[in-house]
């Protein structure tokens, strides 16, 4: 079994790694357009834990793939993650000032360089997979760049935030809840993992299945465990405004279960997010850690 200390070695490594990847593979701030590039970088770069990176990066090794061809999938999933906060933080979305423990994009460059600083990171993320950097097989892209692709779009990500726009003020049910937040975080937390997955040369299927089942439950698990956290950290804490859902009047899972409840149900889909690797033994340890991570996560 690996121990924490073993754990936060490798996760210390993987974060440095991958924030050395999205510097050198960015635009750098003095390429015009300078303030758009700028903006890029400043939504990026130094901040975050980069959870969706450490699931590619776990999936992959589990998976056998090397760490150099998973580098590619880990920065576009980040890229993708950032431009979907920079969007959120936006008056006509969340409206949300602090981000990172920082301003938010649109605070420091303006709506207009943000909302394009979103879109150039979600087409630089697509630009990463299907460039000469990624050296893997071109079906192998393929399963990748269609993996983020729906993960994305409005069956995904961008369909999730819709729901929870048009849910402000209205009671969900639990499972109308799970359906929201598995599109809006989960379904990009899972194509980390499987594009991670996906970078491993002749795989076994079995262990894509496992890494597919896994990621659903601990997706979910994360947002649980969000939702908690925003009932009980301050914003210091969080690095964003605390009890932003709670002011909207939107559902979470502490409004709708109640806090005990809420922590319960993390448990549950935390032992979830394991059942699958019960069949594996050290060489899934990381996505164990990382699950357990995840869920006792206090920032």
């Amino acid at each position: 079994m690996t121990t924490p200390l073993q754990f936060e070695q490798w996760s210390h490594a993987m974060q440095s790694r991958i924030e050395h990847v999205l510097t050198t593979t960015m635009p750098a701030d003095t390429e015009t357009p300078i303030t758009l590039h700028q903006a890029m970088r400043y939504a990026v770069l130094g901040g975050g834990k980069r959870v969706r990176a450490l699931l590619a990066y776990a999936a992959g090794e589990f998976c056998g793939a090397p760490l150099a061809h998973i580098d590619i999938s880990a920065a576009a999933v980040e890229l993708i993650h950032a431009f979907s906060l920079v969007h959120d933080d936006m008056p006509c979305m969340d409206d949300d000032d602090l981000r990172r423990g920082k301003p938010s994009t649109h605070k420091q460059f303006g709506d207009a360089t943000a909302l394009l600083a979103g879109d150039a990171l979600q087409s630089l993320a697509f630009e990463l997979i299907a460039s000469n950097q990624l050296s893997i097989e071109a079906s192998q892209k393929v399963n990748i760049l269609y993996c983020l692709a729906f993960a994305t779009g409005s069956r995904g990500m961008a369909g999730g935030q819709s729901i929870d726009l048009e849910s402000t003020g209205i009671k969900l049910s639990q499972p109308q809840l799970a359906h929201m937040h598995a599109l809006k975080t989960g379904a990009l937390m899972h194509a980390a993992a499987m594009m991670g997955a996906y970078t491993a040369p002749n795989a076994d299927t079995q262990k894509y299945q496992a890494v597919d089942t896994f990621a659903k439950a601990i997706g979910l698990t994360f947002q649980v465990v969000d939702d908690i956290l925003d009932a009980e950290a301050d914003s210091a804490t969080l690095g964003k405004t605390a009890g932003k859902d709670a002011e909207q009047d939107k559902s979470t899972y502490v409004t709708l279960l109640g806090l005990n409840t809420a922590k319960s149900l993390a448990q549950s889909l935390y032992q979830q997010a394991l059942a699958p690797l019960e069949a594996y033994a050290q060489e899934a340890d990381m996505l164990r850690s990382l699950a357990s991570f995840i869920t006792q996560r206090q920032f």
